[in-house]
């Protein structure tokens, strides 16, 4: 049986394109996208006990690998396996984790868990920016108790011109560079590092970022 694939295209306005599939792959879990932009692709799954756990908080698990099997290789010296995860690994959990928790009802104790992982690498695109997106719109695939859609960008500062999900030859050479977590109507998440910027440089970075994850909750 040939399985039926959905897929949405987002044009991010200069040339690159973002990718939501889904039906082909990891059919048995509640939720499942694989969201591609160049050759980098990310498998997001979503699963959730539809018995409520004893405890009074939400147990939400958001856990995302970049292994080295996307990029065609394997772990070398003493331990030819992969390895616990990374700083970069755990603080992307983090920022994908503090957008997704508030938007769950505050009765919903169910055991969740937001399993994200890179199946193809590109030296052009730096995936941790699509985690976010790829969460979410694995979650609205469910049938979980969720707010509404959101999603996350990274948006920099090159040669004076914001640039969304920029590459990491273009993050070397920005002197701004924020992760922004959000829904259509609100910023909920902002992260980043930047040299000495005005009030208004960084509000006008957060707006240019707002815009391009708009149309990304739009395409779910």
């Amino acid at each position: 049986m040939i399985p039926k694939v959905f897929k949405e295209v987002i044009d991010l306005g200069d040339g690159r394109e973002i990718s939501i599939e889904t039906g082909k792959l990891a059919k048995q879990a509640h939720g499942s996208v694989v969201v591609q932009m160049g050759k980098a692709m990310l498998l997001c799954t979503v699963v959730s006990n539809y018995k409520q756990s004893d405890v009074n908080f939400l147990p939400l698990t958001v856990d995302y690998r970049e292994k080295f099997a996307a990029a065609g290789r394997y772990p070398g010296g003493f331990f030819k396996r992969e390895a616990r995860p990374s700083d970069g690994e755990v603080l992307t959990m983090r920022l994908v984790d503090r957008v997704l928790r508030p938007l769950f009802p505050k009765d919903y104790h169910a055991e969740t868990q937001v399993m994200i992982q890179l199946m193809s690498h590109d030296e052009d695109v730096m995936p941790d920016a699509l985690a976010g997106l790829a969460a979410s719109a694995a979650i609205q695939l469910s049938d979980f108790p969720f707010e509404c859609p959101i999603s996350e960008a990274r948006v920099a500062r090159v040669n004076g011109e914001f640039v969304i999900n920029p590459s990491r030859a273009q993050l070397a050479d920005s002197d701004l560079e924020m992760m922004i977590g959000a829904s259509a109507d609100s910023v909920m998440m902002v992260e980043g590092e930047m040299d000495e910027v005005s009030e208004e440089d960084m509000a006008d970075a957060i707006k240019f970022a707002h815009e391009a994850i708009k149309v990304q909750c739009a395409a779910k």
